[in-house]
């Protein structure tokens, strides 16, 4: 099936919103080329239970494609057009499993050395995008706090040694209350901006907040799932089954098989985290990989205004297996490391939305005098060696 021959009887398997966005904008997607028009399906079909900033993303792009003339539009899609299609992918069911076809397409893009100019194709059509819909303004500075270093009483390792060039490495910060000082300018701000999925808590324990205006995830709540999903991936692993297979099956998997809500708005937040456990390589069993994918997910698709990221001690070594029932041996010192590690990532995830210019970013060791903050007050590779309080450094960045 081609674009031009869509009806509204094949969408009759979306969820309501979604089915509703692509009956409404049907004769628009009649115009799009196969190569474009189902890597728009794979996001539209899933858009019931995407975030917000999301959900704009792909409202944009209908609006930003339906408000130009056939002409334009044709010249718009001219380099998709120009693709050379295999007779093959126009037979996959790319309506009901564009992610099938949008693997199938890659593969295809490579055999046939076309991925360059598909990339730039993509490139540009972004950049018409965001020229046409610029980014608005954001009701406040965007700010990421990671609390790192959990148990961890003496170390030898140069903390925050990539993070020390964009800011200020403080060694003298006062850690009394240091956390609570964090998790109050959490609350502080989703308290003046109370924007739905605009303020989160990621914590590899317990989270230490429940309120509606901050989306809580954390490692330790999840234990159930991760359990349960364990023993599935066991189950089919031994079976004979390979990656493929399991990734396919990962895939289907829904968030009410694991006691998770799985209808209204409440299913939004928990198929986002079971998708970090389904879609992460690790997640399921390291509580630092799993603040880490969740802390870069969150970033990536919420695009939030705050960040409070916590990292716990993860096991010392572990591997794929149903759950025995057996306490973990943690292992803070490397934990550290992974968490540094993290911390990094989180500041660049970060430096990829709108606004990053005014950004702040706070890593703290936990317990500690050491950390680093990075923002338009803070010149970078300085170091600050007075007393500080926590509270008073995030005030500068917030």
């Amino acid at each position: 099936m081609l674009p031009n021959e869509l009806t509204a009887e094949r969408f009759d398997a979306y969820p309501s919103e979604a089915r509703a966005l692509a009956v409404r904008e049907l004769p628009l997607m009649r115009q799009l080329p196969l190569s474009y028009l189902p890597l728009l399906l794979r996001e539209v079909i899933d858009y019931d239970w995407k975030f917000p900033a999301e959900r704009k993303e792909i409202d944009d792009q209908f609006s930003y494609l339906g408000a130009m003339s056939r002409q334009q539009l044709a010249a718009r899609m001219l380099a998709f057009v120009q693709i050379k299609m295999s007779p093959a992918l126009g037979k996959i069911d790319w309506v009901n499993d564009p992610i099938r076809f949008s693997e199938e397409l890659s593969k295809h893009l490579w055999e046939t050395h076309q991925m360059d100019h598909f990339r730039q194709a993509s490139i540009a059509f972004i950049h018409g995008l965001h020229v046409a819909r610029p980014a608005k303004p954001l009701p406040l500075a965007r700010l990421a706090m990671v609390i790192i270093g959990e148990d961890v009483q003496t170390t030898n390792y140069p903390l925050f040694r990539k993070l020390r060039r964009q800011g200020t490495h403080f060694t003298n910060v006062l850690p009394a209350n240091g956390r609570k000082a964090l998790f109050q300018a959490l609350q502080e701000r989703a308290s003046a901006h109370p924007i739905p999925y605009a303020h989160w808590h990621i914590d590899g324990g317990n989270v230490r907040t429940s309120r509606a205006d901050i989306a809580a995830v954390s490692y330790e709540a999840l234990l159930p799932v991760r359990d349960k999903l364990l023993s599935k991936m066991v189950n089919i692993m031994s079976g004979g089954s390979g990656p493929e297979l399991l990734r396919t099956k990962l895939a289907l998997m829904r968030p009410g098989e694991f006691g998770l809500p799985d209808q209204g708005d409440a299913q939004i937040l928990s198929r986002f985290q079971l998708s970090l456990l389904t879609e992460g390589s690790g997640t399921q069993i390291f509580s630092t990989t799993f603040v880490m994918w969740a802390a870069r997910e969150a970033l990536r698709r919420a695009q939030p205004l705050t960040v409070l990221a916590h990292y716990t001690p993860r096991q010392r070594d572990a591997i794929i297996q149903a759950p025995t029932g057996k306490p973990p041996v943690t292992d803070p010192q490397s934990s550290l490391i992974d968490a540094d590690i993290g911390a990094y990532y989180t500041w660049i995830d970060q430096q990829r939305l709108s606004g990053a210019a005014q950004s702040g970013f706070l890593a703290w060791f936990e317990a500690h005098k050491q950390a680093v903050a990075i923002g338009p007050k803070w010149k970078p590779g300085t170091t600050e060696s007075g007393s500080v309080g926590l509270a008073d450094v995030v005030k500068e960045l917030a």
